[in-house]
């Protein structure tokens, strides 16, 4: 009787462990894997560091434009400017001037 009480004892103690040990490995696992975990995190920080990056670019590509707009609207006329964009629309040169083309420009 003694032999079997402390075999079941052992087992019911490591049977605890073993379940504990088990959700540990679990939880651990999920929280670096997960759905919400660790590495999704890790990607999401890179995701938005990538759109600000974007963004940042685009703003600047938005503030030279509108510095262009100012120089052509009624208050502020840059002449060069009007011209130049009116060449380039219309595809126009004077007869005593030269065209170089630059084939990367036109990519």
């Amino acid at each position: 009787m003694g032999l079997f009480s402390e075999i079941h004892n052992r087992l019911r103690n490591s049977g605890l462990w073993i379940v504990g040990a088990f959700l540990i490995v679990y939880f651990a696992f999920h929280a670096i894997n997960g759905d919400r975990g660790l590495l999704k995190y890790l990607y999401l920080q890179q995701e938005i560091a990538d759109a600000r990056q974007i963004a940042q670019k685009y703003s600047l590509q938005k503030n030279k434009l509108e510095k262009k707009v100012r120089h052509l609207s009624n208050s502020s006329l840059d002449l060069d400017l009007l011209e130049e964009r009116a060449r380039i629309v219309l595809n126009m040169a004077d007869s005593d001037e030269f065209v170089i083309l630059d084939e990367n420009s036109a990519k």
